[in-house]
């Protein structure tokens, strides 16, 4: 977490509503301090006067002083409502803002990498949701009352002091307890937080996974298998969530009954004093008055700032998330030539949760060669995809295009430079021709060309429709094979240097995966640098170049490339 101050700097910078939130809350505290002293002094002189003077002793004799007291209390109340109203709705605004903020920066390639994305997904769908709609109490309680901590607390201790120094001078010898005891048990407070925060993300992500896994274990007949997991994480979220509510509570009874022997201490000196007739009646009301609204501020502060830890935990976690996404590599001015597309991979490795895939990786893709990347399931293949792509950065080594690190180069000069097919392809809900041209518009007469080298003609003139068929998520209404000749297709119609291929023949038959090696092997030729992953014995067989990743993920081995 980059920031646990009482208000994070990067919320006034991120969100203008927020900002716009602390300078009504400003204002609001201002007009309470001044409303605290006003209704303090003319409840001082009323009480002093009826004491007194017996002949003050009727509503007429205090009717100036009764009339602003009542002003007083009514600008004080109307003041609280206004803010709570405007606090509200400010609140719903900045959450929404940091919400839409944060979607943002996870939804840009540009800023967020495909693998980054996947790595972070259960935590950011925690802080998004639940996480940050914990935000509104920070926002509604703890911000108004540090306002008034600030404004209202110096206020009134100077008003004290003007009244009786030795009740001002107790106070200002108490008050730093209050604080103390805060930061002793906001400590705690911050790790159980941060442990209930925990388990909200590790349930989440036991969630998700299990979603996306439910077809295939309704399948096997194992739909029930991870109930038993997500129950015990469940009841982990809950244990952690009220053991930090226990603490919130015991620590707002330890501040309550600071501030109440510190409050006694200055009753108990003020009433000796008048004992001995040390001071005048006014002055010791008065201070008697005020004592309680020095500490009441501070007191309000330890306890909504532990009602509202669990949202500045989450604000902390969104800024750093928006802070995090938009950290991306100053681009130079190295942009490789048209056909330059010379790759060289130096010492790469990437880490992710189960250890290094890929480690060590060295070697050099050519232009005008057809290079196949081979290694068993899990080393790291297609991530070493993703790096020569420039969608992840290596946590080792660095892959570099015609002499230029390829995350320094601006994406916008790789659009229409690089071509790249998943595994499975990547196809979204929409027509057959709006998917081909998906990376942007392509030429009719490209596009034939391609369609005719991979086989995809024939497919087209099978569909009812032809181009116009429409198909579902993920290629619902085409075979696996029709969907592996469209995301060809796709790949090879555009006029790229550098093309990248992730199983390129996977379920296609012999001749169909001849047809699709004779068209790398075309594209190769005009001087494109292609680079395909394959376990395909045909592929490696017409490659120019054979990468073979070696099968290890220790962090003390490194993986070798022959190329």
């Amino acid at each position: 977490m980059t920031s646990r101050a009482p208000v994070d700097p990067r919320l006034l910078r991120v969100s203008p509503a927020a900002a716009r939130t602390m300078l009504i809350t400003a204002v609001c505290g201002i007009v309470s301090a001044a409303t605290v002293v006003v209704t303090a002094v003319m409840v001082a002189s009323i009480l002093s006067e009826l004491v007194g003077d017996p002949a003050t002793r009727s509503l007429a004799a205090h009717r100036t002083h009764l009339i602003v007291l009542v002003a007083a209390v009514v600008v004080r109340a109307a003041t609280a409502v206004v803010h709570d109203r405007l606090a509200t709705r400010a609140a719903g605004r900045v959450i929404a803002d940091l919400r839409r903020r944060a979607l943002a920066s996870l939804t840009d390639p540009a800023r967020t990498s495909p693998r980054d994305l996947q790595h972070r997904r259960a935590e950011a769908l925690t802080t998004l949701t639940r996480g940050l709609d914990a935000l509104e109490p920070y926002l509604t309680s703890f911000v108004p009352t540090l306002a008034l901590t600030m404004t209202v607390t110096p206020a009134v201790l100077v008003v004290v002091a003007l009244a009786d120094p030795l009740s001002a001078l107790i106070i200002v010898v108490t008050l730093p307890l209050i604080p103390l005891f805060m930061v002793l048990i906001g400590k705690l407070t911050r790790d159980r937080t941060r442990a209930r925060l925990d388990a909200m993300n590790r349930q989440g992500a036991a969630t998700l996974d299990l979603m996306a896994g439910a077809p295939t274990l309704r399948a096997l007949r194992r739909a029930q298998a991870p109930a038993q997991r997500v129950a015990d994480l469940g009841e982990r979220s809950r244990r952690t969530t009220m053991s930090a509510l226990r603490l919130a509570f015991l620590s707002g009874a330890v501040l309550e009954l600071l501030a109440t022997l510190c409050v006694a201490l200055v009753a108990v000196g003020i009433g000796l004093r008048l004992l001995y007739g040390e001071m005048s009646l006014y002055d010791g009301v008065l201070a008697l008055i005020l004592a309680p609204e020095v500490y009441l501020p501070l007191r309000a502060v330890g306890a909504r700032f532990h009602e509202s830890d669990a949202g500045r935990t989450a604000a902390a976690d969104v800024l750093d998330l928006i802070d995090d996404s938009g950290s991306t590599p100053h681009p130079t001015d190295g942009v490789p030539a048209v056909g330059e597309m010379r790759v060289v991979l130096d010492d790469v490795g990437v880490r992710d949760r189960d250890g290094w895939a890929p480690r060590g990786v060295t070697g050099l893709l050519r232009p005008g060669s057809l290079t196949v990347v081979t290694g068993v399931n899990g080393v790291g293949k297609t991530t070493l995809l993703h790096a020569v792509a420039g969608l992840i950065r290596p946590d080792a080594g660095r892959v570099t295009v015609a002499g230029v690190d390829v995350t320094a180069i601006p994406r916008a000069a790789l659009v229409g430079r690089i071509a790249m097919t998943a595994q499975p392809p990547l196809i979204v809900p929409g027509t057959v021709a709006a998917n081909l041209a998906a990376a942007g518009p392509l030429e009719a007469a490209a596009l034939d060309r391609a369609a005719a080298a991979v086989g995809f003609d024939a497919v087209l003139a099978e569909l009812p429709d032809g181009p116009a068929t429409w198909i579902g998520a993920g290629g619902v209404g085409l075979s696996s094979g029709q969907r592996q000749r469209l995301a060809l297709t796709r790949a090879l119609a555009g006029d790229v240097d550098l093309l990248l291929l992730d199983e390129p023949t996977a379920h296609l038959d012999g001749d169909a995966e001849a047809d699709v090696i004779a068209a790398l092997r075309a594209r190769a030729s005009t001087g494109a640098t292609v680079v395909a992953v394959s376990h395909r014995p045909a592929v490696v067989a017409a490659a120019d170049h054979v990468l073979d990743v070696a099968a290890s993920r220790r962090a003390d081995e490194a993986v070798t490339v022959d190329a």
